[in-house]
């Protein structure tokens, strides 16, 4: 609407249409009345907070909430709108005159649709987060019947010091027996030493107070079994219990809340990657356009700003715009190609890579800002989004896993014609080798991605890095915050080195015994994207990110990373599946997984099935081999998908055959497989498309017996006259390649935090930071999460 000719809506399905597609509309339907909306920006009035720099209110947030009195502001642009309805062809004007003399159920009619459209809430609107309140606490359940020991345990009114390691900073008390403990480790290393939860891990006493917080109006109370801040009705009955007097004592320490409130406000800890320290020069044009923040979505802008800078998706989705909306449904705003077309001709044609008019400058003097107009991709977020648990919703995801979910849904959608995903596809060999036989194993797997290992021990400054920490553990505030310093090459030793096998069931020897796998490229894609591994576990099992530089290069050659085949004169183990697991009870059919450990498992977060999985592929022989076997399966596609049981053909994880979707069928086999190969991967998966699809990617091994559609056969294979590998089509070439981009990720955890990316567009490296595009100075390259890398051409 605030775009150049404002909008048309249909007065009958209530679609909306730019000015220059608007003809195309009423060709195509015949529809001729349009409600006709343009909007006008207000000019903002100087706000008396602030200094009129164009910089944020000076009044700081004193409340963890969105949209709320004292909390972060919800800048909501003030527009004049303007209304009428036009007849097409000729954009006539209707009047409320010409209205005054229609029939009377035409003047209704008309006037009812004006009512509705005006009434109704955009995409925009409804996605918006309007106001959020952090601060809303829930009574914990443990607060009323809290058990207390009567332990003789007094607590001072102040010098509290860690009771297991002296810390005096981020101190709490355990309301169940007052032990005085240090509060978590957080990712930069400060915080504590997590010695509270351990103290609760040990004993199970729930709830904790930190200690400096407390004041005569309450304090900050933790529940380790509820996993959140709570309250506590009985907080100056439990604090007497301990000789604690709530109306004499004063705030000290800074709340929880106030450091989350510090946490969101600071950016210093993020200069390098959003290049702030220095003035960028803002580009604009074709290529270059800005992205608005939905709301948390910069981890959806990053990736499709890179995406539409590979030629595959601009050909697919660009280059045919025209005909893509000429063939689009009745209801477009439903329809993947034409939403992704949209988005993708909106990034690419540079009508909206425009200077954010000023708020401030009403007669468009003043230079112009890094911020653009942009484009704000509502309807395309809301239909990718569309019932997915996490990408729905309005909080930051991973980038990774929504580039992936993205490629999934090309998959699906690309049933005929190009398929621009395959730009990222190839296949990766896993060899394994018994030690005992020395007989050989291969199988194959598609990818898109290489998740590359973070080797923390090859760290080139780790002096520094110790006495970082040493000065951390002894309390010094001022330790500077050192980045581990690894080696790319590192990484990639790390990736290409064998893994041992302990308990690798051998069919040569016919138990288990100790075995290698080595993994390489069977094809070398035409882009290449790799994954640093930040994101890992501690040893609590809390998730936590590694802080660490690494040397990236502009240029890679992996030709010594390809696949080789069986070598000559190897022998490959004779295929012979394992033995399952059996019970005392011979009769028994279906292995018994031990119970407990399953609970143990699902009690730390792991899915249900993952945690069956484990427990049987490791012969029900305990936690330890099972949470190593997690550790190591995580990544899998299907490491959430049912286990399926040997000799169970109804048991849990299969579908009979007669009740699987047509549709999902139809959907596996366009994309290359045979018929019985989709249904063996619905069966599996219990009838999930998009389970399905991505077990099928990773089980190529499991299908190699099984005949492969023609479809699945690239022209160059089929020319050639080679046996085409089992699956989808994957191209091949050199294994030479070049950086044109990379995602880097600011904050503590992938649930957190801001996402921007660098694109290298005619050799000038680009920043884009949602509506803000501008040259880059000193690409962070070392910082990146995702690199996109093209092939070299020869």
């Amino acid at each position: 609407m605030e775009s150049e000719g404002g909008l048309y809506v249909c007065m009958n399905s209530f679609l909306g249409f730019g000015s220059q597609y608007v003809d195309r509309h009423h060709a195509r339907t015949g529809q001729r009345a349009y409600f006709h909306i343009t909007r006008t920006r207000k000019t903002k009035k100087e706000d008396d907070n602030n200094s009129g720099s164009g910089h944020p209110p000076k009044k700081k947030p004193t409340r963890l909430a969105i949209g709320i009195e004292g909390g972060f502001d919800v800048e909501q642009e003030q527009y004049e709108e303007d209304v009428k309805v036009v007849i097409l062809p000729d954009r006539q004007e209707v009047t409320s005159e010409d209205l005054g003399t229609m029939p009377d159920v035409v003047r209704e009619r008309v006037s009812l649709s004006m009512a509705g459209i005006m009434a109704a809430d955009s995409v925009s609107h409804t996605l918006q987060v309007q106001q959020w309140d952090g601060e809303v606490r829930q009574e914990s359940r443990h607060a009323a019947d809290l058990k207390q020991l009567d332990n003789g345990v007094k607590i001072p009114p102040s010098g509290w010091r860690c009771d297991v390691c002296d810390l005096q900073e981020n101190i709490w008390m355990n309301l169940t027996d007052g032990k005085v403990l240090c509060g978590r480790r957080y990712f930069d290393g400060s915080g504590g030493n997590n010695h509270a939860l351990l103290h609760f891990q040990e004993t199970g006493y729930p709830l904790a107070v930190k200690l400096g917080t407390i004041t005569p109006d309450g304090a900050d109370v933790y529940s380790y079994d509820e996993d959140d801040m709570v309250l506590d009705s009985k907080l100056p009955e439990h604090l007497a219990h301990f000789g604690i007097n709530m109306m004499t004592m004063e705030k000290t320490e800074r709340t929880m809340t106030e450091l989350e409130i510090a946490v969101n406000q600071r950016v210093g800890e993020w200069e390098v990657i959003q290049e702030s320290g220095t003035t960028l020069r803002p580009m604009f044009g074709p290529g270059l356009t800005g992205m608005k923040n939905l709301g948390n979505s910069c981890y959806l802008n990053s990736v499709m700003q890179v995406l539409f800078t590979v030629p595959d998706f601009q050909s697919k989705y660009v280059s045919n715009i025209d005909k893509i909306i000429d063939e689009a449904p009745s209801d477009p705003t439903q329809d993947f190609k034409t939403q992704v077309a949209k988005l993708g001709y909106g990034l690419l044609s540079g009508e909206y890579s425009k200077p954010a008019p000023d708020p401030g400058d009403e007669n468009g003097a003043s230079e112009p800002r890094g911020d653009q107009i942009g484009i704000a991709p509502q309807m395309f977020k809301a239909l990718v989004g569309r019932g997915h648990p996490e990408f729905s919703t309005n909080r930051q995801q991973d980038a990774q896993e929504f580039l992936l979910h993205f490629i999934n849904m090309v998959e699906r959608n690309c049933r005929s014609g190009s398929n621009p995903s395959e730009a990222f596809r190839f296949l990766v060999e896993e060899r394994i080798v018994c030690q005992q036989s020395q007989k050989a194993k291969y199988t194959q797997r598609v990818d898109y991605i290489v998740q590359l290992p973070v080797p923390m021990d090859q760290a080139t400054n780790t002096e520094e890095l110790q006495e970082a920490e040493r000065r951390r553990e002894e309390g010094d505030s001022s330790a500077p915050t050192v980045r581990a310093q690894i080696p790319f090459t590192a990484c990639m030793a790390a990736l290409s080195e064998p893994e041992i096998l302990t308990d690798f069931w051998s069919s040569a020897v016919q138990t288990k015994t100790t075995a290698t796998k080595t993994t390489r490229f069977a094809s070398f894609p035409d882009h290449l994207v790799i994954q640093i591994k930040k994101f890992t576990f501690g040893l609590d099992w809390v998730p936590k990110k590694l802080d660490v530089s690494i040397d990236v290069p502009d240029t890679l050659d992996l030709s010594a990373l390809l696949a080789t085949g069986q070598q000559p004169g190897e022998e490959l183990l004779p295929e012979v599946a394992p033995p399952p697991l059996m019970t005392p009870d011979v009769e028994v059919k279906a292995p018994v997984l031990d119970d407990s450990t399953v609970s143990q498992l699902c009690e730390m977060g792991f899915p249900l099935e993952a945690c069956r999985k484990a427990v049987y592929y490791t012969g029900n022989t305990g936690i330890d081999a099972a949470m190593n076997w997690i550790m190591s399966h995580m990544d899998d596609p299907d490491f959430a998908a049912p286990l399926v049981l040997p000799g169970c053909s109804s048991g849990a994880g299969t579908t009979p055959t007669e009740s699987l979707s047509e549709e999902h069928l139809a959907t596996i086999v366009s994309m290359g497989f045979s018929r019985d190969q989709a249904t063996k991967a619905l069966r599996a998966t219990s009838n999930v498309l998009d389970r399905a699809v991505d077990w099928i990617f990773s089980h190529l091994d499991d299908l190699e017996s099984m005949d492969v559609s023609e479809g699945g056969r690239s022209a160059a294979e089929s020319e050639g006259g080679r046996d085409p590998p089992p699956g989808p089509r994957v191209r091949d070439g050199p294994g030479k390649y070049e950086l044109f981009a990379f995602i880097s990720h600011m904050g503590t955890s992938t649930m957190c935090g801001h996402y921007v990316c660098h694109i290298k567009k005619d050799q000038q490296w680009v920043i884009f930071n949602d509506q803000k595009v501008c040259a880059s100075e000193k690409p962070p390259k070392d910082l990146g999460y995702l690199y996109f890398y093209r092939r070299v051409a020869e």
